[in-house]
C-alpha cells in the first residue's frame, strides 16, 4: 500500500486560506466530532496529543512537544508528528508535515472567527507576539482583510523589528495599550501565564483573538475583558476545561458557563449582533481543526498531483 507523505514546502504551494476557512465551515456541517486530548507535563514543557474522528471525513492524531527553552539551543520549540487514517477502512492516508498542519490550522482557525465575528470593515490589525505564529497571523489575516493595515508587539522590540523585515507593510508598535487601543482587531499569540493585556484597555466593536494559552495556567487577558466580550470558542469541548483563559474565570466565578456565546457547531449563534459590542474568540485548535485541516491539505495536494 502507498502511503501518501506531505512535506510542508512542497504541500503548502497548494493551500489558501479562504479555502481553509471553507473547509473549516463545511467539516462542522458533519458529525459532531469525537475528540480524544492528553496532556502530559515537565515544567515547563508539555507533550500534547490530540485525536480526532468525524464520520465521513476521517481520522486524526497529532502529536505535538511544547518545549519552550529550546529556542534557546537552537532547536524548535514546537515538534511532533500527524497521521491521517481513511474513514471506511482505517487505513493511513496520508503522514503529513506537523508544522505544515499546525500553522495552517492555527492562524486558519483565528480567521475563520475573525471572518464571522470582526466587523466587515476593519482597517487595523494589532498582532501580539513576534514569534512564529505572529508571522503565520500576518499571512492569514491579510488574506482575509486584504485591505487593513498592521502593526505588530512585542515584549522584546528587536523581535518586532526582525518580523517587519519578513512582512511587506508591517509596523512596530511601541507601546500596547495605544495599540491596542487603535485596533480594530487585536490577534494574540504570547506564551504567557499571566495577562499580558487589560479589558479596560479594549474599545467598541473591536474583535480579540487569543491563540497562545493552551494550558489550565495559561492566560493572555485579565478578567475584565472576559466580562466586557461576548466570548466565543472554536470548541467546547477542548477549551471549557483545559485552557486557563476560560478555565480559569469560570471556576473563579468572574464569567458563567452561559456567557459563552457559541462554537463552530453552532454557526447561527456564531455572529457578531452590533457594531458596537467587543468580541472575544478563543483559539483552542481542537484536534477535529487538524483533521479537518489534515483533509484540506491531502484534497489540495491530490488535485494538484
Amino acid at each position: 500500500m502507498s502511503i501518501t507523505m506531505i512535506p510542508f514546502d512542497e504541500g503548502e504551494t497548494n493551500l489558501d486560506w479562504l479555502g481553509l476557512c471553507d473547509a473549516f465551515e463545511h467539516g462542522h456541517l458533519l458529525p459532531k466530532a469525537e475528540i480524544g486530548d492528553t496532556f502530559l507535563y515537565r515544567d515547563p514543557d508539555t507533550l500534547l496529543s490530540r485525536s480526532a474522528w468525524i464520520d465521513g471525513m476521517g481520522l486524526a492524531v497529532k502529536s505535538a512537544t511544547i518545549f519552550p527553552r529550546n529556542p534557546d539551543k537552537g532547536a524548535p520549540m514546537i515538534n511532533g508528528a500527524v497521521s491521517l487514517f481513511d474513514d471506511a477502512a482505517g487505513t493511513l492516508a496520508a503522514i503529513i508535515d506537523f508544522h505544515l498542519v499546525t500553522k495552517w490550522k492555527t492562524a486558519g482557525d483565528s480567521l475563520c472567527a475573525a471572518r464571522r465575528l470582526a466587523r466587515p470593515d476593519s482597517k487595523h490589525i494589532l498582532i501580539v507576539g513576534a514569534g512564529t505564529v505572529g508571522h503565520n497571523l500576518w499571512q492569514a489575516y491579510s488574506a482575509g482583510f486584504p485591505d487593513a493595515t498592521f502593526t505588530v508587539w512585542n515584549r522584546t522590540r528587536a523581535n518586532a523589528e526582525a518580523m517587519v523585515e519578513d512582512c511587506p507593510g508591517l509596523a512596530v508598535a511601541d507601546d500596547l495599550q495605544s495599540a491596542i487601543r487603535d485596533a480594530d482587531i487585536v490577534t494574540s499569540a504570547t506564551m504567557s501565564t499571566q495577562p499580558v493585556m487589560c479589558g479596560d484597555w479594549f474599545q467598541p466593536g473591536q474583535h480579540i483573538d487569543l491563540i497562545g494559552a493552551y494550558r489550565p495556567d495559561m492566560r493572555e487577558v485579565d478578567d475584565k475583558a472576559l466580562t466586557r466580550a461576548r466570548i466565543f470558542v472554536d470548541s467546547y469541548d477542548t477549551t471549557v476545561g483545559h485552557i486557563g483563559e476560560i478555565k480559569i474565570p469560570l471556576e473563579a466565578g468572574v464569567i458563567a458557563r452561559s456567557d459563552l456565546q457559541a462554537d463552530y457547531y453552532e454557526p447561527e449563534k456564531f455572529k457578531r449582533k452590533s457594531e458596537d459590542e467587543i468580541t472575544l474568540f478563543k483559539n483552542g485548535g481542537g484536534a477535529h481543526l487538524d483533521l479537518i485541516t489534515s483533509r484540506y491539505i491531502l484534497d489540495a495536494w491530490q488535485a494538484a498531483t
